[in-house]
C-alpha cells in the first residue's frame, strides 16, 4: 500500500508531508486511495504487524494497536478536517465511498 501511494502523490504533484497537510494541492483518489483514504498509514500498520509476528511475542501486538489509535486521533482526524475545508464536496463524496483504513 505505501509505495504505490507515494507514487500517486508524486504523480499528482502534491505533498506527502503529514505535518504540512494544508499545502496539499490536489485530492488523490486513484490507485491505493481508491481502497483506503490512508494507504500510507495502512502500510505502516502492516509493517508493525509483521514485526510483531516476527517477534512471536503477544505483547508486540500492542505496537500496531497503539499506532492505529494514535495516528487516527492525532494525525488522520486533523488531516480530514483540513481536507474537508480545502476540497469541500469532492472530499465529502470521496469520504462517503472510501473507508478510512480498509
Amino acid at each position: 500500500f505505501g509505495f504505490p501511494a507515494f507514487r500517486a502523490f508524486a504523480r499528482a504533484g502534491t505533498t506527502i508531508n503529514p505535518v504540512a497537510i494544508d499545502t496539499a494541492s490536489s485530492l488523490v483518489t486513484t490507485g491505493p486511495f481508491a481502497r483506503s483514504r490512508n494507504p500510507m498509514y495502512v502500510g505502516l500498520a502492516l509493517l508493525l504487524t509483521g514485526l510483531a509476528l516476527a517477534l512471536d511475542a503477544g505483547w508486540a501486538f500492542a505496537g500496531p494497536l497503539f499506532f492505529v489509535a494514535f495516528i487516527t486521533r492525532f494525525q488522520i482526524i486533523p488531516e480530514e478536517r483540513v481536507m474537508a475545508a480545502k476540497f469541500g464536496a469532492a472530499y465529502a463524496a470521496y469520504r462517503a465511498r472510501v473507508r478510512r483504513w480498509l
